[in-house]
């Protein structure tokens, strides 16, 4: 239900392509041939020719946003831009407990007549929240698109959110922190937030404190939701195999009185959220294996600077030591890992928010592995500053325009990268303008991108587990420049 970061390269990092082999199974060198001939298309005129995400708005501000295509489901949701970073310390935690407590039920469908009307469909209907954001989305066929704007509507702006509800919902929420607890990834990224931006909302759980969702009433939740779920600040998306002209009429017939209006006109406006280069550590030798997130400041999602970012994340790639291949990896960390058996895995990453943003890499190893895993992540980051080479940026640039492809693999991932650009950047970016962009990169801008974020920078860092080993944070300080004479 949480999201650790909407960051556009962690989340393209997370889909992997699948190779059909429908013609190697016919075995007819015909059909092969065939096939060669229909490749003659370049994959830029393929991409080119992808029709373009349609963008209306309502009366009211809210805005509709639709990708046709001929899948024979569709997937419709809203994304509205509130989450963790909209709450105060008092509060933390109400817009994920919100979310919980909005898919129990409406003052029309309680949730046992909810769950019933999706299940008849044959539909699926979740929800998430992140830092930035909130969204509730429907996966159905295509001829149960109505319906599915309909309930979506109605859980928006009808919901009941009764003390029953509410308590469900905690008890819920409370389960869940404790098996969150066990996920040691989520939890080292909550401590890097908490630490790199401490004493601003952005250092906050999404989920919040215990004590907070313990105290959570009706009335906060009622309040918080009069406040933020406002017309403007909502972003219809659909995908599939839909027609732009009948979802967007759904939507003025669903969504068309969401109001607009905020209390005494006062529009909530972010505050900027500081870095901070310092570090937080929990130590504990009973555990396996140690979790170290070690990151920057990077940009926010609008900055011209996320895409060489995002190719210089790339580049340092991601590993498990589960994975083939040997020392015959794309990264030259992973091949460095593997031939000195250091680390099981890592995994760079680059989380961008509306205004700043996180630019590292998380490492799992043991504890006696701790100081050269460190060293040598460091160095690559250095390399990258430096004297990274043009063939690794273009082999860099080839795995993140995949990565950009695989992500949007099903209408479900594609109407949530609908939902989520059309809240940062008003209008979705296509795959042509994001390969222009990527291609415009090139070694040297690679490295003046790197040499502005990275290098002679504070870092941020979080470490869990026997991390008895890990350096004092001066010296990991003073591997963030390289004296060259």
């Amino acid at each position: 239900r949480s999201e650790s970061s909407g960051s556009l390269e962690s989340k393209m990092a997370a889909a992997v392509f699948r190779a059909g082999s429908a013609l190697l199974r016919g075995g007819k060198p015909a059909a092969l041939a065939a096939g060669r001939f229909r490749s003659s298309v370049s994959f830029a005129e393929t991409i080119a020719n992808i029709p373009e995400t349609q963008l209306s708005s309502l009366e009211n501000g809210v805005r509709v946003a639709t990708a046709e295509s001929d899948h024979p489901t569709c997937t419709v949701g809203v994304w509205i831009e509130v989450g963790s970073r909209y709450e105060n310390e008092k509060n933390n935690g109400v817009s994920n407990f919100l979310e919980h407590v909005v898919l129990k039920g409406t003052k029309k469908h309680s949730q046992l007549v909810l769950e019933e009307e999706v299940e008849s469909l044959g539909a699926h209907l979740s929800a998430y929240t992140s830092r930035e954001h909130t969204a509730y989305y429907m996966k159905s066929l295509v001829k149960d698109l109505p319906k599915a704007v309909e309930l979506l509507g109605d859980l928006i702006q009808n919901n009941s959110l009764s003390e029953p509800d509410v308590e469900h919902g905690r008890k819920l929420i409370l389960q869940e922190v404790q098996e969150m607890e066990n996920n040691l990834e989520e939890v080292v990224f909550d401590h890097l937030h908490s630490t790199a931006f401490q004493g601003t909302p952005l250092g906050y759980t999404v989920v919040g404190p215990t004590d907070n969702i313990k105290s959570v009433s009706h009335s906060n939740l009622a309040e918080f939701m009069a406040n933020h779920y406002k017309a403007p600040r909502i972003v219809v998306a659909a995908s599939g195999g839909i027609r732009h002209d009948e979802v967007l009429g759904l939507a003025n017939q669903h969504f068309g009185g969401v109001s607009f209006k905020y209390k005494d006109d006062v529009i909530p406006v972010l505050a900027p959220c500081r870095f901070t280069g310092s570090q937080l550590l929990v130590r504990d030798d009973a555990m396996p294996l140690a979790h170290i997130a070690i990151a920057v400041e990077g940009v926010g999602s609008s900055n011209p600077d996320m895409v060489p970012l995002s190719i210089a994340s790339t580049l340092i790639g991601n590993w498990d030591r589960t994975y083939g291949g040997g020392a015959n990896q794309s990264s030259r960390l992973a091949q460095i890992s593997v031939e000195n058996k250091l680390g099981h895995s890592f995994q760079s990453f680059n989380t961008c928010y509306s205004d700043t943003g996180l630019w590292g890499i998380h490492l799992v190893c043991d504890g006696l592995s701790i100081e050269d895993m460190l060293h040598f992540a460091q160095g690559e980051w250095m390399r990258l500053c430096t004297s990274v080479t043009e063939s690794e940026v273009t082999r860099a640039k080839n795995t993140l325009k995949t990565h950009l492809v695989a992500h949007l693999d099903g209408t479900t991932p594609a109407c949530a990268d609908i939902g989520r650009q059309v809240l940062s950047y008003g209008r979705r970016i296509s795959l042509a303008e994001w390969n222009a962009r990527i291609d415009a990169v090139d070694a040297q801008m690679l490295r003046d991108a790197c040499s502005r974020y990275i290098y002679d920078r504070c870092p941020a860092v979080a470490a869990i587990g026997p991390i008895e080993q890990l350096p004092d944070y001066n010296r990991i300080r003073s591997a963030m420049y390289w004296l060259r004479l």
